[in-house]
């Protein structure tokens, strides 16, 4: 069993029969479903040269389980797109996390300093990760976690691009941070929000519930 990136990326198989090494290859872009696309047949490392010398022989190739390689090259597709699919759900989780501690900065910083340049940048961040988590309204969000009117939010945005912490993305929402914004942030000390995050958090969910009601 091997896996082998030297051809496009793709999975590879490996049975052994005899002196010979069978190596088998499949395209990774889709699951395996039938017999492999390349194949490769060569001397294993320490095979009696006699052997190596008679070449390969039909028995070699009759031999060749076949399923038991398709249904290996299945198998590290599948562990392959699980991991991805693991990884994607990690940085989904880890980009709200950085959304809602930015949020949560947003709304202590605006109470203490009001619309400060580390006000405008941890705004920036939040909008940023609020955008990449799949958030249709990521300044109504940000209103309901700053306690502001979604157009004050708005305002504040435009402020943050216009004072160069958050980039445009032109006729849609969300941007990058700039390096002023990144100067800014690099400066903040977080441990205070993240002591509080939880809490807010309890806040914020009890809010949304008294809202439904």
């Amino acid at each position: 069993m091997n896996t082998d990136h030297d051809r496009s990326g793709g999975i590879w198989s490996e049975q052994q029969q005899g002196a010979w090494s069978i190596r088998m290859w499949w395209p990774d872009a889709l699951r395996p479903t039938g017999g492999p696309q390349h194949v490769e047949i060569g001397p294993v490392g320490e095979a009696p040269k006699g052997d190596v010398a008679r070449g390969i022989s039909t028995t070699v190739l009759r031999r060749l389980d076949l399923a038991l390689a398709i249904a290996d090259a299945q198998a590290q597709y599948d562990m392959t797109n699980m991991r991805q699919e693991q990884r994607e759900e990690m940085e989904w989780h880890h980009t709200r996390e950085a959304m809602e501690l930015n949020a949560f900065a947003a709304h202590a910083l605006l109470e203490q300093v009001g619309v400060s340049p580390r006000y405008l940048a941890v705004l920036s961040t939040a909008y940023a990760a609020a955008v990449e988590t799949g958030r249709t309204a990521p300044a109504h969000y940000l209103a309901q976690a700053v306690e502001r009117r979604p157009e004050t939010i708005k305002d504040h945005l435009k402020k943050a691009r216009r004072d160069g912490y958050l980039t445009s993305l032109p006729g849609k929402p969300g941007g990058e941070l700039t390096d002023k914004a990144q100067e800014v942030l690099s400066e903040i000390d977080y441990a205070p929000f993240e002591s509080g995050l939880e809490d807010w958090r309890h806040e914020q969910a009890n809010r949304y519930l008294e809202k439904g009601k």
